[in-house]
């Protein structure tokens, strides 16, 4: 692989929790519904019915768009995607083509791959119609339509990851702030979030981007995605080491092997034949409800991630950690407020808050005052009475004499064991690295 450079663009579909579908009233709450009873005339694709676009799910498409620094369009509209697939009733999809909702945005994070910052540029987000689902059972299709028409989110990046770990890691934190605004649950075992990378392959000497791409669809997993990025760059490395080009197609994910299965020659924009759909006028946005789409996104969270650091002092990792779940980096800022009169009598006190959150040392299961307050008896510096501490020292290294030769002969750990015994003499009434530092002493002495 030294002699070739990865390049992997990203097509990412959300489903949006919104109460109906795109451009009818049927309820999107169809996983798990028995097939079809979910559907209505206009959904089907049935002769005479007329869309109507959801005014909220176009909404949340522009909240994710402006959480991923995109602009938004001042004028946009939906088109007509020609393409005849069992899945697809009308024998087209309503989406969008030329003039997205969203576009021009990046996302930047720091690499876990590389230590570097990574920023990806966001071509676009737009919105669409979700299609109906093919079940394959006993040698036969069936057609589920249930999911036809839920309002769908499509987010597509430049081809600038060059990694499959940078893919994966970028994808966790899309669903992340995906969850943080509200607008999905982003399951991708229930089918609302699905991920298709494109991969090409290039030479390290080769400006210019590859002359074909492959695209694997429909993946629910991080884990699936990364895997069968690292089989395509293998496959297509053996296929140019002989001199050839990989044919430009769509494939699948098969899981049972890791490997992926060709499905169809990928479609090229003309062949879909798009053109304005004439059902649906276009939009035009004032200003001042666009800027207002900005104004009311909560803060995200690598905006948390940052203000840990900056504003309670706390290791970015543990930050990290923290804000990966919206209910969790709520119940620390609780504590937080909580704790804040007293967190002067603790050292590094929301650190400390901090470490005990994530390693458990205190139970999530209690309120966030009561938390503080366990916090503030196990982290509060304690005073050490001198006179005691010294009787407390000469009792343990009276009872433990044997340890004291093992320490003498170059145990050196042993002394956490004697600072233990010590502080369970004192009844944990000492700080213990003082009960450490005076252990020493006398031990040297």
């Amino acid at each position: 692989m030294n002699n070739y450079i990865p390049v992997i663009g990203l097509e990412i579909h959300v489903e949006l929790a919104t109460e109906s579908g795109m451009f009818c009233n049927c309820s999107v709450d169809w996983f798990g519904k028995e097939p079809n009873v979910n559907t209505c005339p206009v959904c089907l694709g049935l002769p005479g019915a007329l869309p109507v676009p959801n005014k909220k799910a176009i909404e949340w498409c522009q909240r994710i768009g402006k959480a991923l620094d995109c602009s938004l369009a001042e004028y946009s509209k939906f088109d007509r995607k020609h393409y005849f697939y069992p899945d697809l009733p009308k024998g087209y999809q309503i989406t969008q083509y030329d003039v997205p909702f969203c576009y021009d945005g990046e996302y930047e994070f720091l690499s876990r791959a590389s230590g570097q910052q990574k920023r990806i540029r966001i071509r676009r987000v737009h919105m669409e119609e979700d299609t109906g689902k093919l079940i394959h059972e006993n040698g036969d299709t069936l057609i589920d339509f249930n999911r036809s028409g839920v309002p769908l989110v499509e987010i597509v990046t430049e081809p600038d990851f060059d990694n499959s770990d940078d893919v994966k890691q970028f994808l966790e934190e899309l669903q992340i702030i995906i969850r943080y605004l509200g607008v999905s649950d982003a399951d991708m075992e229930k089918g609302s979030m699905r991920l298709e990378p494109n991969i090409s392959v290039r030479r390290d000497n080769q400006k210019e981007l590859p002359a074909y791409k492959v695209e694997v669809k429909n993946i629910n997993s991080f884990k699936f995605a990364k895997n069968a990025i690292d089989f395509e760059i293998k496959r297509h490395i053996k296929i140019l080491e002989k001199g050839e080009t990989p044919v430009q197609e769509t494939r699948g994910y098969y899981e049972a092997k890791g490997s992926t299965v060709s499905q169809r020659v990928k479609e090229e924009a003309h062949d879909y034949r798009y053109f304005p759909e004439p059902d649906i006028p276009p939009f035009n946005f004032d200003r001042q409800y666009l800027d207002q789409i900005g104004k009311n996104l909560p803060e995200l969270p690598h905006e948390k991630v940052q203000r840990y650091v900056r504003d309670f002092n706390i290791k970015y990792q543990d930050a990290y950690i923290l804000t990966r779940d919206m209910k969790t980096a709520q119940y620390f800022e609780e504590i937080i407020r909580e704790g804040s009169m007293s967190q002067s009598s603790i050292p590094n006190a929301y650190q400390n808050f901090a470490s005990a959150l994530i390693n458990k040392k205190i139970s999530s299961d209690i309120t966030p005052k009561s938390f503080a307050s366990e916090a503030m008896k196990i982290y509060t510096q304690k005073t050490t009475d001198p006179n005691d501490l010294k009787e407390s020292i000469n009792a343990v290294l009276k009872q433990y004499s044997s340890q004291v030769t093992d320490y003498k002969s170059g145990k050196v750990n042993i002394i956490m064991f004697l600072v233990g015994q010590v502080m369970k003499e004192m009844n944990g009434q000492a700080d213990p690295q003082t009960v450490k530092k005076e252990l020493e002493k006398l031990l040297h002495s």
